[in-house]
Order: structure tokens, then sequence, then C-alpha cells
């Protein structure tokens, strides 16, 4: 196909699975992910955090956000809520190494493992009520197991498993949710007490087992224990730390209560689906000049079943314009753009992916980047 071309979008669409999608910037890399801490932040989240532009691409200021961007590559933070292994299985010691907690053994966020003293940080107090908030990115039942580390660990060395306490201080089972998955919104929410009298750099480490598959969720959370509120340090040109909203979320019915017991969903609240039909698309801004950008989206298939084919739209906010398409079928109306797959590129397999690309005009100066929805039949 012409990448010159603009052809017709596909007409016969039928038994569709719509998700909403989430706007990154990246090269092309295949993704799937569907969550991570967001409260304490980890350090995927909070670098993705401060690498934020008004260009839509990501570019960290932190110098232990920028390292971890040179080591791993970009797709990191474009993918911030993929720390995650398909076959972990619950399984931890022995499976995923020493020195290797924070990327869960994954090689494409191995940078994030680095023993530094830098990287962003929440304050917070030793003891005290904190309300959690984990991405849903993609829904999924499961058990959510938060440790912290020992007194003995050091920030300037690899963290291990023997730097944290045995036991987790935070289990809990299907949490409630707020918020659209596919979204930098979405999230489960819970409240649970912090690690009592401990003080200074710590990490809290996270891990998510789901309960319909093999696949597990890794994450490093780095905390001050200093009488902070969740505030964060070391995010965006000024560094200093930033109190989050009273209320950011909407809280747990009662934030005083203790955490559901883990094998205990909590009461009047729905389970999360199962991992099926969801079509989940993701924006990138591959590269940006004055008056364009060349773009790509990516289409992920987080269904059990095969795509026949895929339509993915969104609509632009400042007047932007696709001059070229290559690798799918597009269709324009004002702002609107619906883009079909092209003959070649229809046939997705459960979690499998595949690209289409663009360039576009955009006027003002101004590139806010659209939310996309993505459809497989």
């Amino acid at each position: 196909m012409s990448r010159s071309r603009l052809a017709a979008v596909l007409t016969a669409v039928a038994t569709l699975a719509a998700a909403t999608a989430y706007v990154v910037t990246a090269g092309p890399q295949p993704a799937a992910a569907h969550g991570t801490p967001m409260r304490p932040g980890s350090r995927t989240y909070l670098c993705w955090q401060d690498g934020l532009s008004p260009t839509g691409e990501i570019k960290p200021i932190n110098p232990a956000c920028t390292a971890a961007v040179a080591q791993s590559g970009a797709n990191s933070l474009y993918n911030w809520f993929g720390v995650l292994r398909s076959d972990a299985g619950g399984r931890t010691v022995g499976f995923i190494p020493d020195g290797q907690l924070c990327s869960g053994g994954n090689p494409g966020f191995s940078g994030y493992d680095a023993a530094r003293t830098d990287w962003p940080l929440t304050h917070l107090t030793a003891g005290g009520r904190f309300d959690f908030t984990y991405s849903n990115w993609a829904h999924h039942p499961g058990t959510f197991f938060f440790y912290v580390t020992k007194d003995s660990w050091r920030p300037d060395r690899p963290l291990a498993w023997s730097d944290l306490e045995e036991q987790p201080f935070l289990t809990v089972t299907n949490p409630p949710q707020n918020g659209s998955p596919g979204t930098n919104e979405g999230h489960y929410y819970f409240s649970g007490t912090l690690p009592s009298e401990k003080s200074g750099r710590h990490v809290i480490y996270s891990r998510w087992v789901r309960s319909d598959s093999q696949e597990n969720f890794f994450g490093c959370s780095d905390v001050t224990f200093d009488g902070g509120n969740g505030e964060v340090s070391g995010v965006g040109r000024g560094g200093a730390p930033t109190t989050p909203p009273p209320n950011p979320t909407t809280p747990p019915p009662n934030p005083t209560t203790p955490p559901p017991n883990p094998t205990t969903p909590p009461p009047a609240t729905t389970p999360p689906p199962t991992h099926g039909g969801d079509c989940m698309a993701v924006f990138r801004v591959i590269s940006a000049w004055q008056g364009g950008f060349q773009g790509e989206v990516e289409i992920m298939n987080h269904s059990r079943s095969t795509y026949a084919g895929w339509t993915a739209t969104w609509s632009w906010a400042d007047g932007q314009r696709v001059s070229q398409l290559w690798n799918g079928q597009a269709t324009t109306d004002g702002a609107a753009v619906t883009v079909a797959n092209a003959p070649y590129n229809g046939t997705v397999p459960p979690e499998g992916n595949t690209t289409f690309g663009f360039t576009a005009t955009t006027t003002g100066g101004v590139n806010t980047l659209p939310s996309v929805t993505c459809s497989g039949r």
C-alpha cells in the first residue's frame, strides 16, 4: 500500500470489543502491560511523570530517570505500566534474580534496577494510614503484596530479596477500582497501615499476582519516612516536593478500616472482569518538527481470540490533520479519524500486536495528543 494513499475504512465490523487507549510517545516496540503502583509511585510511573512535555514527547529531567531511559530505551517510560513477567506464576526468590527486583527480571526495564540515591521520592509517615492506588490499565483479578526494605538496606546497592522484610506489610485481594482502564486515571484503590519504626530512605516493593493467569507485575517505589503525607520530590524541573490533592481519587468507603482479608473480596464489589475482549491502542509521537510530526499507533489484542480485523478511532483537539498514513486504511471527518487494518495486518493473535504509522500537520505549535479507542472483530 502506498504511504501517501488514504483508502476507505472497512464498513462491516462484527462483534466489536472496544477499550480506551492511552497516549504515549516512543519508537516501535512490542508492548504488553497492565499496571504499576501510582501512589506511592513506582520508578517507571514517576519517571514518566517527570518526562511529560507539551509536545507529547517524554523527556526525563531527573538524572536517575534519564540514565534508566539511556539504558533501557524510551519505550520503558512510554509503557510505564509494563513491568511484568507473563511466566511468573507467583514465583519470587530464585525466579527473579537478586539485583533485578525492580525490573522483575524483564530486560526491557533493566535500567530501573540501578542502585542510585536520586530516584523520585515519596515522603511518608511510618505507622500512618495511607491511601494506595495502583494502575488498572487492564482489569485482572488477583492479590497485591507490599513489602518494605530492612533497616540494613542501603540505596547505593542493588535490591536483593534478602533486603526485604520477610512478610508483606500489606496484602489485598481484588480491591475496588475507579476510572477507565487503559488510561492514566484508572486505578485500584485501598487503604493500609504503613510499616512502623521506619525512618529515612527505603523501597516499598510490590507484587501483583494475577489469579487468572501466570502473569505477575513488579514495582519499586522509592520512599522516605520523614513525616510526609505522600508528597513527591525529584519530579519535574523544580524537583521540590509536591503535595497531592487532599483526595486525589475517590477514597475507600472507610479509609480507617483495615484492608479486606486477602482471601475475601471486598463486600458489594464487583470482581474485576477476566482478561477477555480487550483491544488496546497506544498512540506515540515518533518525532516532531515545526508544523508537523510523525506518529504511530500500536494495536494490542488482550483478548483470548484472534482478531480478523481491527479499527482505531480518535478526534484531534487542535486542528491537526493526517497527511500520509501507512499500514492502515483511513478516513477523516473533520477532527474525527478512523483507521482500519490494511489487508495484510488485520489478523492479530491473542496478546499479539500490530502498528500503523502516519505523518500529520499541526497549527499554532500546539499538539494535544488524542485518546484513541480500538475495536477488534
